[in-house]
């Protein structure tokens, strides 16, 4: 068993896993830049120590400082969170070289998923469903349009090394393709250093649904259902639920079990993310996370599992403590994520916290690093809170979020919790009637200047 581990994070997830730990027994360490130095996941943590100036890439992506804080505590593992330096191969490879334990995948498997022709020519090698499109990199204009007067269009045109929205153009017709192409390179070149783009069918109206999988790093995986995570804007996770709304038993059952096999075949270890696009009872495949997703709370709540504490086990060489079997859906799990964010540009509001009340009661749970006068750095990430309902069905589960909405109190900061309150009131939420792009057009009617 680990004696002390280090988490290279900072805010909810970063208190998420000192939680996890110390319920294991295992003293923690925290990370944090000068500008988090008040930070809660700091005065939680057993010890803490100094990495750098508020920016980021001198501080929570500065891997020397990280690699420094282990050795002079004595951390023998490094937890990533998600973010920053969670999916960065060479951090993986440095980490080991140090006779330290990454918690996560290997770098090797990092690598591959990371590059978005790999990893979709990999899964379709495993039998994992894959949306039409380039067999990988599109190199000039005029193969692009080879390919979509093959597939058809609509399409759109991703960079290989893209995330978060960016390098991503939608062309709706081959009038429109040679602004999309060159446009997402471009992007993709000031984003990511790498202009390589690929082209993929695009859906009208699917939903965003990824399935939960777990491997001990030796040939046995399990999933963990799927997340429905289609109320999105601009391509950024809104609302996330367990299970999803429109996806049946058998449908579950066949998807997920492709996704194991998956896992299992190349000796997947720790949590992973297998996103699809889904329409018309179809999966396609967009993307692996190589880490915990933002959104593992639901699962958590419906599975009554501790997912990051399995991450620990299973980097300690430990077996799963679950088999498949074992996994049962129990009711529904709802999370909103409530950004410091001013309505209706959705723009980033730091400031002074005058006060904070986090729900409470049965089946609700908050995962916050606020506290009372806590200061939110303008630096990092806008999101501040996640708040997460169980209840034993879709419905009650909805009830309880609004309940729990109308008991939090953020005073001293603009957040999105009004749009929350807004959208417990459509019809198509309370139906679970959406797709990926029903946020972004209720947005367009519903919260103009």
């Amino acid at each position: 068993m680990f004696e002390k581990i280090l988490i290279a994070n900072r805010g909810e997830i970063a208190l998420r896993v000192i939680r996890a730990a110390r319920e294991m027994g295992i003293k923690t360490v925290a990370v944090h830049s000068t500008a988090d130095a008040d930070a809660m996941h700091v005065r939680m943590a057993d010890e803490s120590v100094c990495i750098g100036p508020p920016s980021s890439s001198e501080s929570y992506l500065s891997i020397p400082s990280i690699i420094a804080a282990c050795e002079v505590t004595g951390a023998q593992a490094i937890h990533p969170g998600y973010g920053f330096l969670s999916e960065n191969a060479n951090f993986v490879q440095i980490v080991e070289d140090h006779g330290l334990t990454f918690i996560g995948p290997s770098a090797e498997h990092i690598r591959i998923m990371g590059d978005k022709i790999t990893a979709k020519d990999t899964m379709k090698a495993l039998g994992v469903p894959c949306v039409p499109g380039s067999e990988g990199g599109v190199a000039n204009l005029k193969q692009a349009q080879a390919l979509c007067a093959e597939i058809g269009f609509p399409v759109i045109v991703k960079a290989t090394a893209g995330g978060g929205g960016r390098g991503m153009k939608v062309a709706q017709s081959a009038a429109e393709l040679e602004k999309a192409f060159l446009t997402a390179r471009s992007e993709a070149k000031a984003a990511f250093g790498n202009d390589e783009v690929y082209i993929e069918k695009y859906l009208t109206t699917p939903r965003h649904i990824e399935i939960q999988v777990f491997g001990d790093g030796k040939g046995g995986a399990v999933h963990l259902g799927e997340r429905d995570c289609s109320l999105q804007r601009r391509h950024q996770k809104v609302l996330e639920e367990a299970p999803g709304p429109c996806i049946t038993a058998e449908e579950r059952a066949r998807i997920g079990k492709i996704c194991a096999d998956a896992c299992a075949n190349i000796q997947y270890r720790g949590a992973g993310t297998i996103e699809f696009l889904y329409e018309k009872g179809e999966f396609f495949f967009i993307e692996m996370n190589t880490r915990l997703q933002v959104e593992h709370p639901v699962t958590e709540a419906i599975f009554g599992v501790d997912l990051v504490q399995e991450q620990i086990r299973v980097a300690e060489g430990m077996p799963m403590s679950f088999t498949q079997d074992d996994l049962i859906i129990n009711g529904h799990a709802i999370e909103v994520r409530i950004n410091a964010e001013k309505l209706p540009d959705f723009a980033p509001r730091p400031g002074r916290i005058t006060q904070f009340h986090a729900p409470g009661g049965l089946g609700v749970r908050m995962d916050s690093a606020l506290y009372d006068g806590y200061k939110i750095p303008p630096y990092y990430d806008s999101l501040i809170a996640k708040l997460i309902v169980h209840g034993k069905d879709r419905h009650s589960a909805l009830r309880r979020l609004a309940r729990a909405l109308g008991e939090l109190i953020v005073d001293g900061v603009d957040t999105t919790v009004p749009l929350f309150h807004a959208l417990l009131q459509e019809d198509d939420i309370q139906s679970g009637n959406y797709n990926i792009h029903w946020l972004e057009h209720w947005l367009e009617t519903n919260l103009r200047d």
